[in-house]
This record gives C-alpha cells, sequence and structure tokens, in this order.
C-alpha cells in the first residue's frame, strides 16, 4: 500500500506543469532537506526543497517521465523513474524520508547515467535562475 505522503506527491508530479509551490509547501516540513545529483551541498529548508521540486516537475512535463518501481520502509520510500528529456534517456530514483505528521523532510534524487544528468543540469539551471 502506498503511504498516504507518496500518494500526494505520485498525484502531484503526474499533474507535472499544474504543481504549485503551495501544494508542494503543504507536502514539506518546514526543516526539509533536498539532495540534488548535480549540487554539493544539501538545499535545506521548505522553501529551498519546494523551489527544486517545482522546478523538476516543470522540466518533465510534457516528457514520458513515470515511476517504474515503489519500495517503502516505516517512513521512507524510494521511487525509481524513467523518462526522456531532449531525445536522452533519464534513470533515477527519489529517496524521501518523512516525519510522523506525514511531512517530507529529505528528498534525495540520483540521476543516471551521466548523459542523462547533462541533459536536465540546465534546464533546471534556467527553471531555478532568479527572475
Amino acid at each position: 500500500m502506498t503511504p498516504p505522503v507518496i500518494q500526494r506527491w505520485i498525484e502531484l508530479i503526474d499533474s507535472h506543469s499544474d504543481v504549485s509551490i503551495d501544494d508542494l509547501n503543504g507536502l514539506l516540513a518546514t526543516d526539509a532537506v533536498f539532495y540534488s545529483p548535480a549540487v554539493f551541498t544539501p538545499q535545506p529548508g521548505r522553501e529551498k526543497t519546494a523551489m527544486y521540486l517545482w522546478a523538476a516537475a516543470q522540466m518533465f512535463s510534457g516528457t514520458d517521465f513515470h515511476y517504474l518501481h515503489h519500495m517503502y520502509g516505516d517512513r521512507s520510500a524510494v521511487l525509481e523513474f524513467e523518462a526522456t528529456v531532449d531525445d536522452v534517456y533519464v534513470n533515477g530514483v527519489d529517496i524521501v524520508h518523512w516525519n510522523d505528521d506525514d511531512e517530507i523532510v529529505s528528498f534525495k534524487v540520483m540521476i543516471r547515467p551521466f548523459k542523462g544528468l547533462q541533459a536536465i543540469m540546465p534546464k533546471m539551471a534556467a527553471l531555478l535562475a532568479p527572475a
């Protein structure tokens, strides 16, 4: 059975471009941390984590992004995904931890192959750049 917080996340990401920062903030603990496959340091805080997740939802919007496998622990999940971005195959995992209040406290993304990460990095950078 899919944990409620993960079900909410999957419903949001399946809506792609309809994802709002407010929707994401509703899933995240105030002390949430995002771990990027391209940025060395953890990105702490609800606002920063929401921005990264929003940018990912925008970037994958209009692609064939989908989750392949879901594995669950007590308050954790590993969600394997794949997509095609600019004709490049992208495969990765989202490692998600949540608290007793069903709020995400940690969201770590790992992506392979390297060519897939290279396809994603400039798109994410553009979406995260200050307006």
